[in-house]
């Protein structure tokens, strides 16, 4: 389950190339364009530029290298042609990347042109939460700490979190253990060790935190209707803490993560 020093160092080269994807993300002018157009350039700039694998791609039979997951769309979400991002959308997309067999996983949620106030609230409080999971990290603490302090964010800024879906360790294997909860209880659940890596990926709803899966058996939205969004980070626990192995560059001067690095 924990991690060596030679691992670490792989996982954080294929985190740095995968948020060398989102700062391509970042460049582009999003509206207008479809998911499945989004996913192609992805690909090219994965495979082509950063001569990586795409690990999502095959995955569990799946045809794409990221899930877009766009307003009422909780995860999942397939790309698609006729599946066009609009001024006003929010998206969320949710990409995997492989370099020298070690996998880093990682999402963010993009506003669409003119967002409304109330959609730019649910985005910038589901980033928050995540980084409150992300600053419980350390040696001895809980994994119920790390949902703790999501749900407790969550609730505060009167959003629901989804309990269906949850991170998951990451090495070699996509998913390996243990099971990251974005709920819980303080002081429970398995304790944190040096070298154990894995990712925090809370989704919140603006409405009820129920879920349904559609007809395609793999696009996930939530059952009443109201938006979602979701951030997502693979970090390391460390001797004195954590270390974010996928940080984007812009988020070095962003309130949560300069936070973290002052803590």
């Amino acid at each position: 389950m924990t991690k060596r020093p030679d691992e670490l160092a792989l996982l954080a080269e294929s985190g740095r190339l995968l948020a060398s994807v989102f700062g391509l993300l970042d460049r582009t002018a999003l509206a207008g364009m479809s998911t499945l157009q989004v996913d192609e350039m992805v690909e090219r700039f994965i495979v082509d530029e950063l001569q990586a694998r795409p690990a999502s791609k095959g995955q569990y039979g799946y045809g794409f290298v990221l899930n877009s997951s766009v307003n009422d769309v909780v995860c999942h979400g397939v790309p698609s042609q006729t599946a066009l991002l609009r001024d006003g959308d929010i998206v969320n997309f949710d990409i995997t990347l492989e370099k020298n067999g070690y996998i880093a996983d990682s999402s963010k949620t993009y506003l669409v042109g003119e967002v409304a106030p109330a959609a730019r609230r649910l985005v910038q409080a589901s980033y928050e939460a995540m980084w409150m999971g992300i600053r419980a990290v350390r040696p001895g603490a809980r994994l119920g700490d790390i949902g703790w302090a999501i749900e407790r964010h969550a609730k505060r800024n009167g959003y629901s979190v989804v309990r269906e879906y949850c991170g998951h360790g990451i090495g070699r294997e996509m998913h390996e253990e243990p099971q990251v909860l974005h709920f819980g209880k303080p002081g429970t659940g398995l304790a944190l060790r040096e070298g154990m890596v894995f990712t925090i990926e809370p989704m919140l709803n603006r409405g009820r935190r129920s879920v349904r899966t559609e007809a395609d058996g793999w696009t996930v939205v939530t059952s009443d209707g109201s938006l979602s969004a979701q951030f997502e980070h693979t970090v390391a626990v460390t001797a004195s803490g954590v270390s974010v192995l996928t940080l984007r560059p812009d988020e070095l001067a962003s309130g949560p993560a300069r936070r973290l690095a002052a803590a």
